[in-house]
């Protein structure tokens, strides 16, 4: 998995994503991490890449000609049209389903506004997603593309040392996760549940299931409301004497 991040602060995307896990499966070769400084694409000389706005109205546009140059020198460098993902509140919200769907691409741009956001027309020729990690408004793109990665990494296979816990964690079939314990068995006097002790295999799993259902119940109803439209309880039968 190749990430390109169209930037005005590469270093601050470069320092988040090169640390822990992400930083390690770069070492392997799993990722790539190429972050790309619009102002690099500037005309001007003083490598201003934001201008006023048309028709008035507080702050400062960036604009259409350093963006589009700096993700063509991209599309160029790889040679295809790679999926553009801009980070706007306008965005679908970010789930995993859709950190799965894009983890399925070679190559992923993201493309970080700052001022007001960017020009109209730079965003018409190049995104081809709207992405949002949220309803709040942040100073730029930058963190929102980290949190995308970071969830899209983990999902490529080698990048996780357990090929597993991409698939059997939170959210997986729309449910929370379970409750976890390590040692000791008792802390401040809480014991660790005793089915856990159990070493029967099956029962553990039915116990985090209905503990994983049980959770997404409580803390997401909107989560559990879509488990249950796809799992609908099964009538039980009655029996007949």
């Amino acid at each position: 998995m190749n990430f390109h991040v169209l930037t005005l602060f590469p270093q601050m995307i470069l320092d988040g994503m090169n640390t822990s896990i992400m930083g390690r499966a770069i070492d392997r070769g799993k990722l790539s991490v190429d972050a790309v400084n619009i102002r690099d694409f500037s005309t001007n000389k003083h490598m201003k890449v934001d201008d006023y706005t048309y028709g008035g109205g507080a702050g400062m546009l960036m604009q259409a000609a350093p963006v589009c140059a700096a993700y063509r020198s991209i599309e160029e460098r790889i040679g295809k049209k790679p999926r553009v993902i801009y980070l706007t509140p306008q965005g679908r919200v970010f789930n995993q389903s859709m950190a799965w769907e894009f983890a399925q691409e070679d190559e992923l741009v993201f493309l970080c506004g700052h001022y007001e956001g960017i020009d109209e027309r730079a965003l018409q020729l190049i995104v081809t997603d709207y992405v949002s990690i949220g309803d709040y408004v942040l100073t730029g793109g930058e963190l929102p593309a980290m949190v995308v990665m970071d969830a899209v990494a983990r999902l490529v296979p080698g990048v996780l040392n357990n090929n597993e816990s991409a698939q059997f964690e939170s959210f997986h079939d729309n449910l929370l996760e379970y409750p976890q314990y390590t040692r000791p068995e008792e802390f401040e006097g809480m014991k660790v549940p005793d089915i856990l002790l159990s070493g029967d295999h099956a029962k553990v799993e039915q116990w985090r299931l209905e503990q994983s259902i049980e959770r997404t119940r409580k803390f997401r109803p909107d989560l559990y409301e879509k488990y249950i439209q796809e799992h609908p309880p099964t009538a039980k039968k009655k029996k007949h004497h």
